[in-house]
């Protein structure tokens, strides 16, 4: 197969609003270096993180070609990838940088072929939010049967399959959601209350979690939302409860002083999820567990839009406007 030189892409020269996003037919196609293989791309994913990285709250060498993950197929090998057991013409999701062009060069160490009978949208709109959700919940904090679980943003990419799991678990699952339409998106995942923070009562959201747990709280929240709500969820925490933040929707966190967390000697987290997918044996097991309940039917997936490649701009503005339910994909 025949490999072209130039590809289509989204390019980031400088931080800045979705405007930064450049749409590019001239962009080099990468070769792959040692460990690396080249994908060409039919389907990326839009998260929150390739914002973080646009703005600048992360730092990144500019110019960059955003997107965390991508499905597609095998378009050349690298040195040094014998032992991913990978072919050209395999079908594959990875985790790396550059989904936003229609080829991609990849660690082969963060790449795996997609089981048979998936489809490809299901699979990327589940894996990267999918991976994050399981760490969380078997790793940042193990979540037990019986537990009070406050669910932040539960309309997202990540709330949607991480309320589904809690419950999986056996826990009671506060959610909050904004707007009626994704309160009865999260109903309808089994969420046993759900709270509208856009609503009259919303503002009192930790009144509601209070009474709903006749005052102890929580035992763990996992907060993606940041600035507008890390207050709220240090109060609601229960006592030795835990609060993990993974994510700053809305800002991130002003600095913490450690004394705040002294009187219901409350434990946090700032975890990421690479840190728990670092070896290739991290990776294959939560990889795995993905597979195994998307083949089981046991993960339903809610993807908001599906954007062609130079509409990256605004499936930005539609991102960040916290008005999609769901994940937001993006057809190279």
């Amino acid at each position: 197969m025949q490999i072209a030189t130039t590809q289509r892409a989204i390019v980031v020269e400088k931080t800045g609003g979705p405007e930064v996003l450049e749409y590019r037919t001239d962009y080099p196609v990468p070769k792959p270096k040692s460990g690396h293989i080249l994908v060409r791309n039919t389907i990326s994913s839009i998260n929150f993180i390739d914002t973080y990285f646009r703005t600048g709250l992360y730092p990144s060498p500019k110019p960059e070609v955003l997107g965390r993950e991508a499905v597609g197929t095998v378009a050349a090998l690298g040195p040094e990838t014998d032992r991913y057991d990978l072919k050209i013409g395999d079908r594959v999701i990875w985790l790396a940088n550059g989904g936003y062009a229609e080829f991609s060069s990849v660690p082969a160490e963060k790449t795996i072929k997609i089981p048979a009978g998936l489809r490809d949208e299901d699979v990327l709109a589940s894996f990267m939010s999918g991976l994050t959700a399981l760490a969380l919940t078997q790793e940042t904090y193990t979540v037990k049967p019986g537990d009070w679980v406050l669910l932040h943003a539960a309309a997202g990419g990540v709330g949607i399959l991480m309320a589904q799991i809690f419950k999986g678990l056996g826990a009671t699952v506060i959610g909050t959601a904004g707007g009626p339409d994704k309160v009865e998106l999260v109903k309808a995942l089994g969420v046993d209350h759900v709270i509208d923070y856009r609503s009259d009562q919303g503002t009192h959201w930790t009144q509601d979690v209070l009474e709903l747990t006749k005052g102890a709280g929580v035992d763990v929240v996992y907060d993606s939302v940041g600035k507008d709500t890390w207050k709220g969820s240090l109060e609601v925490v229960k006592r030795k409860g835990t609060v993990v933040w993974f994510g700053n929707s809305s800002g991130p966190i002003p600095p913490l002083p450690l004394q705040q967390l002294s009187p219901k000697c409350v434990k946090i987290a700032r975890p990421t999820l690479f840190g728990y997918i670092t070896t290739r044996e991290e990776f294959e097991y939560y990889a795995g567990q993905i597979f195994d309940l998307l083949q089981a039917g046991k993960l339903k997936v809610n993807i908001h839009g599906i954007y062609d490649l130079e509409e990256a701009q605004k499936a930005h503005k539609d991102l960040e406007s916290r008005n999609t339910r769901g994940k937001l994909l993006l057809r190279i």
